[in-house]
């Protein structure tokens, strides 16, 4: 289960990444979007469904438990600036 957990993170990243940068980049001295989404996963986040850049943040859709969370995560530090319980 781990490695599946692991590889879908890497499939994430590259693909969220890749449309990422077309539109915008992540400001100077981010982490991997990889380790990113690793550190919301050792927080109980997962998984992740879905990962935005806007205005130089994460925007991250994930679960934890059975509720989906809007969060809005620094992309230096990893730090969850915002966390929203999913209304739609």
């Amino acid at each position: 289960m781990k490695f599946f957990s692991s590889m879908l993170l890497a499939i994430i990243a590259v693909a969220t990444l890749q449309t990422a940068i077309a539109d915008e980049k992540p400001p100077p001295g981010a982490m991997a979007l990889s380790m990113v989404l690793t550190k919301l996963e050792q927080q109980g986040y997962t998984p992740v469904v879905e990962v935005d850049l806007e205005k130089g943040r994460w925007k991250v859709e994930a679960y934890k438990g059975d509720q989906k969370h809007d969060l809005v995560v620094d992309p230096n530090s990893a730090e969850i600036i915002s966390d929203e319980p999913d209304s739609g």
